[in-house]
């Protein structure tokens, strides 16, 4: 049975909204300095280690099978590594709000894999949600993709790929269930930073940079807000409402990365950004079934046959 959120739930929610959807206005200003691997570096290295020492003042025990560690390092690609440098590096050839908005289709990808793998067939209602989606997908993307690519698109296409990772995630991060978030969470970054670290340092050389204060505090700002208590919130979330209601923050992440882009990064919204944004809104709204299903039980309750069954006895001895 869904549970019925409170209003400390909603808070929460909506913290986690405000700390996933920060995560593109920071990486913006972190690029500035750094490249996007590094940025995806510092993020999980600073992220690894405010999550251990919570871990640690909690009292909470690491696991010491190396099937678990390796079991992390796999997470860690799938859920920070891979699509952390996918995002950072598109940032560098779009806006903030279209990377928001084009990473809100991950629940689209969670649908078709779960009907992949077998563990929630497509039903006709989020089979028409996962078209919707792939509509809006088309409408930012655009048809003159077709006649000609260049790196904005591949830039987009990134991003999807970034949600496909997360896809992928979360149908691995199932095996971490027995561990304490915090473990789970920190091991998971851990194991990112031991992948991201010499990608960086080979191919990027982030010790020759001379970062501006800006994109320092922006990356201590992505680790700290828009990954390490994004983790703990949702997590939190997760335990206190189920995944169903932790659904609902995909529809204000994009909001929130909209907002920010526009009021202080002077990122422009084009009329056709909003047309995908609401058509990806509608989809999600279709897969996630509860707006459908308030809309349906509403035409129920005014229709002419309901309001003859609600006649009462005295009434219709009246008439």
């Amino acid at each position: 049975m869904q549970r019925r959120m409170k209003g400390l739930d909603w808070a929460m929610l909506l913290g986690l909204a405000l700390a996933f959807g920060s995560a593109f206005f920071f990486v913006h200003l972190s690029l500035r300095s750094f490249g996007p691997v590094s940025v995806g570096l510092g993020r999980v290295a600073i992220a690894a280690c405010v999550l251990t020492a919570v871990a640690l003042i909690r009292g909470r025990r690491y696991p010491t099978a190396p099937s678990t560690w390796l079991a992390l390092l796999v997470m860690g690609a799938l859920n920070n590594a891979i699509p952390f440098s996918l995002i950072s590096w598109s940032q560098l050839r779009i806006d903030s709000g279209l990377a928001a908005i084009l990473n809100a289709t991950t629940p689209i990808f969670i649908v078709l894999l779960a009907h992949l793998v077998g563990d929630e067939k497509l039903t006709a209602r989020r089979g028409a949600g996962v078209l919707l989606g792939f509509l809006g997908v088309a409408v930012l993307i655009g048809p003159a993709a077709l006649a000609r690519f260049d790196p904005t698109d591949l830039a987009e296409l990134a991003i999807l790929g970034a949600a496909c990772s997360y896809a992928f995630a979360g149908l691995w991060g199932r095996r971490f269930r027995a561990l304490p978030v915090e473990v789970a969470a920190s091991g998971m970054l851990m194991g990112s930073t031991a992948i991201l670290l010499p990608i960086a340092l080979v191919f990027e050389h982030p010790w020759t940079v001379q970062p501006r204060l800006d994109s320092l505090v922006a990356i201590a700002a992505l680790a700290v807000i828009g990954t390490a208590v994004a983790y703990l919130l949702y997590f939190r979330l997760l335990a206190r409402v189920g995944p169903t209601n932790l659904l609902l923050v995909t529809f204000l992440l994009p909001v929130v990365a909209l907002a920010l882009g526009a009021g202080f990064l002077g990122e422009r919204i084009r009329p056709v950004e909003l047309l995908g944004l609401l058509l990806i809104m509608a989809g999600l709204a279709a897969i996630d079934g509860r707006l459908l299903a308030y809309l349906g039980a509403r035409l129920r309750a005014t229709s002419p046959e309901a309001a003859a069954t609600s006649v009462s006895p005295r009434d219709s001895r009246r008439s």
